[in-house]
């Protein structure tokens, strides 16, 4: 399962506002508001705030990674955006955030929910490829860039 078969144009905003991490999140969760594969959007924001509060999801160099393991959902769930300003998250590395993915998976796909976590993470832990997102100008470039760094990895 790769991230680009996961995500469409229709779920990465960029250039978003928001003033901390809370709206951030919220930001997220309204972005994915409404997909197909979203069957409780209520439970779907309790499980990824429950989730929040037992540790941050500020994974490091400038990137949130709110996440949860939810019957809200049929099949995985991506969205992404990037932030006008970067924002507090509480990240392990002190670091604000610029970079958004939201990452919902169903309660039985534990093993492909933990290797999406991992791939997001290899990707967007690159400088380049991180610089490269904040900077787009339309979903459709990030899409390919992501489609570009995506394709010596192998399938999961």
């Amino acid at each position: 399962m790769k991230i680009e078969a996961l995500l469409s144009e229709k779920y990465i905003a960029l250039d978003l506002e928001a003033e901390n991490k809370n709206q951030v999140i919220e930001r997220m969760l309204s972005l994915v508001a409404g997909h197909e594969l979203v069957i409780d959007q209520e439970k779907l924001g309790e499980d990824v705030w429950k989730r929040e509060r037992e540790m941050s999801t500020g994974i490091g160099k400038n990137i949130g990674l709110p996440h949860a393991k939810t019957a809200a959902v049929t099949s995985p769930v991506l969205a992404m955006a990037t932030f006008r300003q970067e924002i507090d998250f509480d990240a392990i590395d002190g670091q604000p955030v610029r970079l958004v993915f939201l990452l919902a998976t169903p309660e039985t796909m534990l093993a492909e929910h933990l290797k999406l976590l991992g791939r997001i993470t290899r990707i967007a832990g690159k400088d380049e490829v991180r610089q490269r997102i904040v900077q787009a100008s339309t979903p459709h470039e990030v899409l390919e860039l992501l489609r570009e760094e995506e394709r010596d990895l192998p399938q999961i």
